[in-house]
C-alpha cells in the first residue's frame, strides 16, 4: 500500500473507531509497518488538518476528534450485505484492502434502521475465508502495476523450487478461484503467470516497465471479462 493510500486508510480507521481510539502498535500491525512509521503518518495527518487526538498512558492511543461526513447513501440492506460478501470472498484480490475500506465508509453513513437490518442479514451469511497473501506482497504488486515498474519477486513453484525474478507487471487475472500476476518475466524472457499465493516476497524497483502489453498475454477464455463495469 502506497503512503498516500495508507494515510487515507489510517484516517478512515480512526474515524470508525470513534471515541475508542487505537494504539500505535495496533495500527502498525494492521498496516504492516513500524510503530515509528505510524506515528510519522499520524503527525502528517495532523499537519494536514485532520482532527486527531492522542491519549497517553494505559488504555490510551489515537483517535479522530470529529467524524468526517459523507453524502447520504441509499442502499437496501440486501445491497449492503452483497457488498460485504463480495469483499469478504475476494479478500485475496488485488486492491482488496481499498475495497474493504470503501465498503466500511458506505456502511458508516447508512441510517440506523438500515444498518441494524444489514447487521441482522449479514449474520446469516457465512464465509470460509482462504488464507490470503501477505499484505506487504499484495501492496507491492499493486504499486508496481499502478506505476508500471519492474517488481522483484521471490517465487515458490509448484515443485518447491524457489527463484528470484524481475517481472514487468502486465495485468492481474483470476481463474479457478485463484489470483495471478501476469507479466513479462525477465528471467525467462517470456510472459508468465505467477500465482500470487506463491509469491513469498515482492519489492518494487525503480526500473520502468518496457513496452509489453495485454495483447502479449493472448486471447482470454470466452467466460473471462475485465473488471470494468459491464466489461467484456
Amino acid at each position: 500500500m502506497r503512503r498516500a493510500e495508507r494515510l487515507h486508510a489510517l484516517s478512515e480507521m480512526l474515524r470508525r473507531q470513534g471515541t475508542r481510539g487505537c494504539t500505535a502498535e495496533h495500527l502498525a500491525a494492521e498496516f504492516g509497518v513500524s510503530v515509528r512509521t505510524v506515528k510519522r503518518d499520524l503527525t502528517s495527518l495532523t499537519a494536514s488538518g485532520v482532527p486527531i487526538w492522542s491519549r497517553p498512558g494505559p488504555g490510551g492511543g489515537y483517535g479522530m476528534a470529529a467524524r468526517a461526513s459523507l453524502p447520504p447513501v441509499s442502499l437496501s440492506p440486501a445491497q449492503a450485505v452483497a457488498l460485504l460478501a463480495a469483499v469478504s470472498v475476494a479478500s485475496d484480490a488485488p486492491y482488496a484492502d481499498l475495497a474493504a475500506a470503501g465498503v466500511a465508509k458506505i456502511l458508516d453513513v447508512l441510517d440506523p434502521r438500515t444498518r441494524a437490518r444489514v447487521d441482522e442479514l449479514a449474520h446469516r451469511v457465512w464465509i470460509d475465508r482462504r488464507e490470503t497473501p501477505r499484505r506487504a506482497v499484495r501492496s507491492a504488486l499493486e504499486r508496481a502495476m499502478d506505476e508500471q515498474r519492474v517488481v522483484r519477486i521471490r517465487y515458490v513453484a509448484g515443485d518447491g523450487d524457489v527463484t528470484t525474478r524481475d517481472v514487468e507487471p502486465i495485468m492481474f487475472g483470476s481463474t479457478g478461484g485463484r489470483w495471478y500476476l501476469i507479466g513479462w518475466c525477465r528471467l525467462r524472457s517470456d510472459v508468465r503467470w505467477f500465482l500470487i499465493a506463491r509469491i513469498e516476497h515482492a519489492g518494487v524497483t525503480a526500473t520502468p516497465c518496457g513496452a509489453h502489453g495485454i495483447d502479449e498475454v493472448g486471447d482470454p477464455p470466452p467466460t473471462a471479462r475485465s473488471a470494468q463495469p459491464g466489461g467484456a
